[in-house]
């Protein structure tokens, strides 16, 4: 009977890691490089001290590893310590060998049987280990586990990181703060993880508000061009109107000539995807040149608001109002102008 691939999150592991219960072996694989670089690390700075890496340490690296030398150092016992760490590094670029499909087959064996003070680590960038002889092993053995470091996507998923790294670290953050850094910082884990350890030691009450997040991080608390962008995507006037007062109440910040860039922008892929022949958000993806499935499916979340008709319209009122601005058949206010085409393109 086949056995199941335990199922474990980067929060499970990182406790797990921190509290000092460490797995034989484990197996670090997937696109997103962050959570492999960072647990590796995790795992060496626990388990060892700083004078203790010099015999109790083993580094490798794929492109020039031979898994017969690793596997050797694997069944060294540790030197004036608890644990000897061995990490390969790169793996998917192991140079495979005569008779072996993959070279990390050799690993099999070593997973049957692992030495209790040897920790391995294997960090597998971009993809899944293709040995299936180890991997079945090392769930037979039960000796190690397989941590599958996905990419994040934008929208749900990233505001659920956002807000389970801030309870992870002690912290509340409230619905506007979060939108704040994911649309601002978007899914470079590094960063947005950074920002927060740091939000983290700078919230005295344990909160990471929005004012606390413009004050340290630079990103204003108040209304910008996403939330007009959303706004007018759900033909919510009266949040729609209400921002365009806060840009002219703070033109230094808010200059009407990016915003109406924005607009275009956005309007122009909600055509697109309403004539598109494939709608579904991969398709939509493809056709937009975006590699965000939540901002393909606002473009056709908008299609549901706005026809054809409709946007063609739009197209044409931003262009206008984008030629007016800059003095062009108009000596109207920027902000005035950015109302009217408000109106206009509430009422296409």
């Amino acid at each position: 009977m086949a056995v199941k691939r335990e199922t474990v999150t980067f929060a499970e592991l990182s406790k797990e890691i921190k509290d000092g219960k460490f797995r034989n072996i484990y197996v670090l694989q997937g696109e997103e490089s962050y959570y492999i670089d960072y647990l590796q690390q995790l795992i060496i700075d626990t388990a060892l001290t700083e004078d203790q890496r010099d015999f109790n340490l083993s580094l490798y690296y794929g492109n020039t590893a031979n898994v017969r030398e690793v596997i050797s150092a694997c069944r060294q016992y540790p030197a004036f310590s608890q644990h000897k760490v061995v990490v390969v590094r790169e793996a998917q670029l192991i140079p495979k060998q005569p008779g072996h499909k993959d070279d990390l087959d050799l690993f099999a064996s070593y997973a049957e049987k692992p030495l209790p003070s040897t920790i391995l680590v294997i960090c597998n960038k971009g993809e899944s280990l293709k040995s299936k002889s180890f991997i079945t092993a090392l769930k037979s053995s039960q000796a190690g586990v397989v941590f599958d470091s996905k990419k994040v996507r934008e929208g749900r998923d990233l505001e659920n990181l956002i807000t389970g790294y801030a309870n992870s670290v002690g912290c509340n953050i409230d619905t506007k703060a979060t939108r704040m850094l994911a649309d601002h910082i978007g899914t470079d884990i590094s960063r947005l993880f950074s920002e927060l350890d740091k939000l983290a030691m700078l919230a005295d009450d344990g909160n990471i508000t929005p004012l606390l997040i413009e004050t340290n991080i630079g990103i204003s608390k108040d209304f910008n061009n996403f939330e007009l962008e959303e706004a007018l995507a759900r033909r919510d006037a009266e949040k729609a109107f209400r921002i365009v007062d806060y840009f002219e109440r703070n033109p230094k910040n808010n200059p009407s000539v990016v915003s109406v860039a924005m607009l275009f922008s956005f309007f122009s892929n909600v055509l697109l995807t309403a004539t598109a022949r494939d709608k579904s958000p991969e398709g939509i993806m493809a056709l937009v040149g975006t590699r965000s499935s939540w901002r393909a499916r606002k473009f056709l979340d908008a299609t549901r608001m706005y026809d054809t008709r409709a946007l063609v319209f739009i197209i044409g009122c931003l262009r206008e109002c984008d030629t007016r601005s800059k003095g062009i058949g108009s000596r109207q206010d920027q902000y005035a102008l950015l109302k009217e085409l408000i109106y206009k393109i509430l009422h296409a």
